[in-house]
């Protein structure tokens, strides 16, 4: 087929303009008039190379459907592990600091309430534990109240503290090459190494496309040596940590010290990719090496292909716990100030059950926990594994409380045709039942406590309440809760600055920096 001069001159032109409507509306362009022909009305449009692109973030975190109100009649037993996970809030504070909101899902309400410490009763005996419980009005539903349940774990002089096996497993991985990750990672390292005496021993197994180990169980007096691996790190390769674990834990236990603490120390962003990669696989690798008594602690970085849900399961089921890094300071707090937190365990396998008294209560909700939630039939079952209590850590759950007489309805369950429930007269508001494990143990020792309510109703909220209050409120503030009432960021605000304290290390001045700042970026304050 031949085509004249003209007809061809049509068909470029045509081109010419479809190109330019098309370039019009693409936002990475730019407009140039360069004349490509005599004619005015004809311009080359040319996109730019370097125009910004948008962060695609692959970070995951698993749902959360919240905890709704039980009626105590029918649900008058509340069973739970315990968490002293913090990286939630840690996690949160990388965001509202870049100036966004969080994911709803990121938000774990209880990490952010035991971010924190607070002023419970020092334990005493040979029990590692105290119990305390203060109930108020709720700030967000003055129709309810808010019970506070508190645990503080004894403490333990550091130099008291028994002879550490440690085992560090680095993830060297290509996506650990930015600076929130193995640079930071190395300085966090430098500073537990700091902390170290001459009885402990320290190993250092690293994983990329393969896991190998680059420093043999060495003394902690031989700081220099170990520093020197640590300052070796180079990120590289893809992520085999599955590898890693394995060879981890079977380091851990060649090394075993009888009656010291055996852990492993997981450092990473999570972005597992070789091998053992499914969260299920991992998680069956981790419970069944936690049999051998090595404990696990998950250092979480990064952001960006962050796998935060990931991380936690590994620490919940590896007995121990999870923090995330977003900074040389939260470094400090994780491995120095709250070093035998971090890393000694006291009580292992620690569950609350709460039986309410229906002639007290309506109904109840506890706030958060909601991956921590035990059924009732688990709570004597000495298998069933459930959360660890450092050194020192304090470890505080919340319960908004409907009070009986409330003609409040929080639900619609038709009445039981076999059988019917028969009040036993009481004056206790509830029963709070504990059982933990010694570290060495496989066996469960129980405590056992009935509170009335004027055994737990001051006449004036004290300064744990009140902060751990305001703390929760901003969490449902965060995932805009359906349970949030008339919660606002004034009355966080108000709580929080009266209930500071002392506020040794400022951790309490910081959150009400952050909730300043939320209150400034949220839509709803616009």
């Amino acid at each position: 087929m031949k085509y004249s001069v003209g007809s061809i001159l049509r068909i470029v032109l045509h081109s010419i303009m479809l190109s330019t409507v098309a370039c019009f509306f693409l936002n990475s362009c730019s407009y140039q008039s360069t004349p490509l022909f005599p004619c005015p009305n004809i311009f080359l449009v040319e996109c730019e190379e370097n125009a910004p692109q948008e962060e695609f973030s692959t970070e995951e975190y698993d749902r959360i459907y919240e905890n709704p109100f039980l009626e105590t009649s029918l649900n008058p037993l509340s069973t739970f592990s315990i968490d002293v996970d913090t990286a939630s809030y840690a996690n949160t504070r990388r965001f509202i600091n870049d100036n966004q909101l969080p994911p709803k899902d990121a938000v774990r309400i209880e990490e952010f309430i035991n971010y924190f410490t607070y002023e419970y009763p020092t334990p005493t005996g040979e029990v590692p534990l105290s119990i305390s419980a203060e109930l108020e009005q709720c700030p967000w539903n003055i129709e309810h109240e808010l019970l506070l349940i508190g645990l503080q774990g004894k403490s333990i002089e550091l130099g008291e503290l028994p002879p550490n096996n440690l085992v560090f497993l680095l993830d060297v991985s290509g996506s650990m090459d930015n600076p929130n990750k193995l640079p930071l990672l190395q300085s966090a390292m430098r500073l537990l190494v700091e902390q170290l005496k001459p009885d402990d021993r320290v190993s250092i197994v690293v994983y990329a496309g393969a896991a190998g180990t680059i420093l043999e169980p060495t003394s902690g007096a031989d700081k220099d040596k170990i520093i020197k691996a640590i300052n070796s790190l180079e990120a590289e390769g893809s992520t085999a940590g599955g590898e890693g674990i394995k060879l981890a834990y079977r380091l851990a236990k060649e090394n075993f010290i009888l009656e010291g603490n055996n852990r492993v120390i997981l450092a990473t962003d999570g972005d597992f990719n070789v091998g053992v990669t499914s969260d299920a696989e991992l998680v069956r690798l981790i419970e069944d090496k936690r049999q051998d008594g090595i404990f696990l602690t998950v250092l979480g970085f990064g952001t960006g292909n962050y796998k935060d849900s990931k991380m936690e399961q590994l620490a919940d089921k590896g007995n121990g716990n999870y923090a995330y890094i977003d900074s040389i300071l939260e470094a400090k707090k994780a491995l120095v100030t709250e070093f035998g937190g971090t890393l000694i365990t006291i009580a292992k396998d620690v569950k609350i059950q709460i039986e309410f008294n229906p002639a007290e209560v309506n109904a109840y909700r506890l706030i958060g926990y909601e991956n921590r939630l035990l059924r009732n039939e688990d709570f004597k079952d000495d298998k069933k594994d459930a959360g660890e209590l450092g050194a020192g850590h304090s470890v505080t759950a919340l319960y908004e409380i409907i009070p009986a007489g409330s003609t409040e309805q929080t639900g619609d369950v038709d009445t039981l045709k076999y059988q019917k429930t028969e009040l036993i007269p009481s004056r206790d508001f509830m029963t709070l039942r504990l059982r933990y494990k010694k570290p060495e143990s496989d066996t469960s020792e129980l405590i056992e406590i009935s509170l009335g309510k004027d055994e737990i109703q001051p006449d004036q909220a004290s300064d744990n309440h009140r902060f751990a209050s305001s703390v929760a409120e901003f969490g449902l503030l965060l995932r805009d809760s359906e349970y949030k009432g008339t919660s606002s960021y004034d009355s966080v605000l108000s709580r929080a600055r009266a209930a500071k304290g002392e506020d040794t290390h400022g951790y309490r001045a910081e959150f009400i920096q952050l909730v300043e700042k939320v209150e400034l970026i949220s839509p709803s304050s616009q």
